[in-house]
């Protein structure tokens, strides 16, 4: 008989698929929050980028993003984040991940007088 055969075959073929599972789709960047407190003129402070994702998660992207300047006459950020104020004023600083970018101003003071 034909059937068993064709029976055997429509049972493997629904234990393979639900052995495998379903398809899900990778995570998407949704957005990019960056922080990070302005350094004084002369010093530097350390930046953060944060990943937002599709599926409700967060993931810290600091060393991976691209970091920019707005105006690096006031600060420069290495690729890191490290932000190093140059010159008294505001400057954007931004991040950028997965094509997604993330910014924040920061108000760099003046330096601190020395005693």
């Amino acid at each position: 008989m034909k059937v068993i055969p064709v029976v055997l075959v429509a049972i493997g073929v629904c234990i393979l698929a639900a052995a495998c599972g379903t398809a899900t789709s990778p995570s998407v960047v949704s957005s990019v929050t960056v922080t990070g407190a302005a350094p004084a003129v002369g010093t530097s402070s350390q930046y953060a980028a944060v990943a937002s994702l599709s599926n409700g998660s967060t993931e810290v992207v600091t060393t991976t993003a691209t970091w920019t300047s707005s105006n690096p006459d006031v600060a420069t950020v290495s690729t890191g984040g490290l932000v190093t104020a140059m010159g008294e004023g505001t400057v954007s600083i931004s991040a950028t991940f997965d094509n997604i970018t993330g910014s924040t101003q920061a108000a760099v003071p003046a330096a601190a007088a020395s005693e």
